[in-house]
């Protein structure tokens, strides 16, 4: 959440709506509050780990698509170490 055009209300919002997404495509049945960790946190991690690859996410929509493929790294690794597929 360090871009200066997201700010902690909107990270909220839109972590929210990205964790909803992510539990929607992967079929997982996680309440509001978990969406919304899920967004926040997956943001950061796709920030970091595409970051390595030189891929940038700016704006509200590029926070948008860091915390839907963030969202679904970790619904898949929280899968993976339960041994559920």
């Amino acid at each position: 959440m360090d871009d200066a055009q997201v700010g902690w209300i909107a990270a909220i919002i839109i972590g929210g709506l990205a964790g909803w997404l992510a539990s929607s495509v992967m079929k997982s049945d996680t309440g509001i509050f978990l969406n919304i960790i899920l967004g926040i946190v997956g943001a950061a991690i796709a920030r970091l780990l595409l970051g390595i690859f030189g891929v940038a996410f700016v704006g509200w929509v590029g926070y948008l698509v860091a915390g839907f493929v963030g969202a679904v790294i970790l619904i898949w690794l929280a899968r993976a170490v339960r041994g559920r597929s």
